[in-house]
């Protein structure tokens, strides 16, 4: 089940944060890199967050998230996480598919670290392309990717 998170609930922030901060260490040992923003993130400013947030529910359990912006043609993807513990098992697809759905956009955008494979992977198999390269760190390097609305898949 996906639903949309309101995360002024401090109980679900917490578990959010829980799911975010496991997530990002997971990128964190891929891309060789631990100060990924999210990573650092507190409860207080995750509550105080300004995206619009789904989550990702295996029964009662939350198990991922995604965070997002609109603009009148554009959705920006800001975050995309999974609990590592049930990586693997198609929640961030699930995820991505059910944001095209409710938002579609002409485009998308999203980024990730250059290093994190299986989220490059995961965002090419949905029909996003590299546009660019920003170094964030000495060697470290965030690929953002755009994708059409006609290349949704």
């Amino acid at each position: 089940m996906i639903t949309p998170l309101d995360l002024t609930d401090r109980a679900l922030a917490a578990r959010v944060l829980t799911i975010q901060h496991a997530a990002y260490a997971v990128e964190a040992e891929l891309i060789g890199f631990d100060g990924i923003p999210p990573l650092q993130e507190d409860l207080d400013g995750l509550m105080s967050s300004t995206e619009l947030w789904l989550g990702r529910y295996d029964g009662p359990l939350l198990v991922g998230a995604i965070a997002y912006e609109l603009s009148a043609d554009s959705v920006e993807i800001s975050r995309l996480i999974v609990d590592p513990a049930h990586a693997r098992r198609g929640h961030g697809r699930a995820l991505l598919d059910h944001l095209d759905r409710i938002a579609p956009r002409p485009v998308s955008l999203v980024s990730t670290g250059s290093a994190n494979l299986p989220a490059v992977n995961l965002y090419k198999s949905r029909g996003y392309a590299p546009v660019g390269e920003v170094e964030v760190a000495p060697g470290i390097q965030i690929t953002q990717f755009r994708r059409s609305g006609s290349a949704q898949r």
